[in-house]
């Protein structure tokens, strides 16, 4: 495919943006769920993503070092190749022309060293290659290694793409892209050194063709590219080297959000409690044949343990009593207004007149105030509800998926998954509020430029309702009186949580349906509620 264009994400404000059909894409598939529970340490220093520019400053930092970079990267990723690779046959190094190529001579000098056959063919001059890279390809001619010029068609125990690092913004033609094709063609381990060569680093963005790894491992810190839009189909399941350098002094460092992040609100309640205690959800939302959407997120706030939860339909025939729930409430919208704790409206609000009035309404509520679903399209469509929104004390959640994102930034959907993390962050400066940019590794961003990346999930959430389940989980929180941003990230990870575990148990990822994830994330907090109370033990 060809890469996204780099456009503005802003386009001319006098233009609306058009409202286009949009399906939401499948998020991490489920080979990530087994390496979730296993790989990198869980530790806040461990959980770090950094974008490009931040990783040059860390190398520019230690270009001095001894060992060098390159040689410790090479060394870090021989070790891994050692246990993944099969116990008999060859092992292929495919070699690019910079010091991505550096690192896999590294690698393949050192699997030679502990007796495997390595076969090591180079894309580009050798006599052009960067000074840390040539030292590498003496080093490896030393060993008694040899190059060739084409992929040889042989059995292989692992291939390892070494052909290009980060830093890619251009389209990979040529030998290169022949090659990758040849890589992904291999029926064998395939692994990808830093990020798979083709991926952008920073976005996740393919550039004309992509090595499709088995596994990864990246160097120094995760990249945002590893871990949404195409990363993680690209990238296989990761590992981490820190080459034993300091990253804690970046301060544009994001992470991904792991339940270690949650244990200060998610312990367990006191023996004394009463349904009081636990917040007065509002869902506005259920126009005519949408009714089901707001029920949905009903349905999920009292699952996420709200004391009560009133729905407000628009729809003039809808049911005063959902079936399946008796609990939740049934309200005129008027009424969940001024009854709500915590409110979330969008879910099936439609955009007629009698949604912009309560959307507006919505926007004076005083408390935590959830927009979801056509809410954010109205507010995309009507800069006048802006100032409103700016006008806030309390605080706001915008949960988009990527096409109400182009809406509300007034570009394409296509800008917004060229650049995810630059539009999560526009939205959350721009509107001032916390924002969840939906889709492959949700993007999760405040006000104030901090953001997070989330892990969990699979395609089995590219399903209707699932939109409105998270709604639920995010206004139930905040009725809980969590805090804005650990309600957002918790409820976001939750959400892929209760999914992946259904996926576990063969409850999906297929067929899965809304209705079922929110049964699951209820056994999923309480769990959290369980480890936090071990943990305080």
């Amino acid at each position: 495919m060809q890469a996204l264009p780099a456009a503005p994400l802003v386009c001319s404000a006098q233009t609306p943006a058009k409202r286009r059909s949009f399906r939401f894409s499948g998020m991490n598939p489920a080979p990530r769920i087994r390496e979730r529970q296993d790989s990198t340490v869980n530790t806040q220093a461990s959980r770090q993503v950094l974008t490009t520019s931040a990783i040059r400053k860390i190398e520019a930092s230690f270009a001095a070092s001894t060992p060098s970079l390159m040689q410790r990267a090479g060394l870090a990723a021989a070790a891994f190749a050692s246990r993944i690779a099969a116990p008999e046959g060859p092992i292929l190094v495919l070699v690019g022309p910079g010091n991505n190529g550096g690192d896999g001579l590294v690698l393949a000098t050192e699997l030679k060293r502990m007796g495997r056959t390595v076969v090591v063919a180079l894309a580009g001059d050798a006599d052009k290659l960067p000074p840390d890279a040539s030292e590498a390809l003496r080093r490896w001619h030393e060993a008694g290694g040899t190059l060739r010029d084409s992929v040889p068609s042989l059995p292989w125990a692992l291939a390892v793409d070494a052909l290009l690092g980060i830093g890619l913004t251009r389209p990979v033609t040529g030998l290169i892209a022949e090659w990758i094709t040849d890589f992904n063609r291999l029926r064998c381990p395939r692994l990808a050194i830093d990020v798979p060569s083709g991926l952008d680093a920073d976005t996740g963005a393919i550039h004309g063709i992509a090595a499709r790894a088995t596994h990864t491992i990246s160097f120094i810190a995760l990249k945002p590219g590893l871990l949404t839009l195409e990363g993680p189909d690209q990238a296989g399941d990761l590992q981490l080297s820190d080459l034993e350098l300091p990253t804690d002094a970046i301060s544009e460092a994001g992470r991904w959000i792991a339940p270690a992040d949650f244990t200060e609100f998610a312990g367990p309640r006191r023996l004394n409690s009463h349904k009081g205690h636990f917040g007065d959800a509002g869902i506005i939302g259920g126009q005519a044949g949408m009714v089901g959407a707001a029920w949905i997120a009903g349905r999920a706030a009292l699952a996420l343990g709200s004391g009560r939860v009133f729905v407000g339909c628009l729809a003039p025939d809808a049911p005063a009593i959902d079936p399946l729930t008796p609990e939740l409430m049934m309200r005129s919208a008027n009424e969940v207004h001024s009854l709500a704790s915590a409110l979330a409206i969008g879910p099936g609000l439609g955009q007629d007149e009698a949604a912009n009035v309560h959307l507006s309404r919505a926007l004076a509520f005083r408390g935590p105030l959830v927009l979801d679903a056509d809410a954010l399209n109205l507010l995309g469509a009507n800069p006048s509800m802006h100032t409103a929104l700016s006008l806030r004390t309390d605080a706001t959640v915008m949960t988009p998926h990527p096409a109400e994102a182009a809406r509300l930034l007034q570009c394409s959907t296509a800008q917004v998954q060229a650049q995810r993390l630059e539009a999560a962050k526009e939205i959350a400066g721009r509107y001032r509020a916390h924002v969840v940019l939906k889709g492959c590794g949700s993007i999760i961003a405040d006000p104030q430029g901090a953001w997070a990346i989330n892990r969990s999930g699979n395609p089995g959430m590219a399903s209707a309702g699932m939109g409105d389940a998270l709604t639920g989980f995010v206004v139930s929180l905040l009725g809980q009186h969590w805090p804005a941003g650990a309600a957002l990230e918790a409820a976001v990870h939750l959400h892929g949580a209760a999914a992946d575990a259904l996926a576990v148990g063969k409850t999906g990822p297929i067929g899965l349906t809304a209705s079922e994830v929110i049964h699951a994330a209820r056994r999923v907090r309480n769990g959290w509620a369980e480890a936090a109370l071990t943990e305080a033990a």
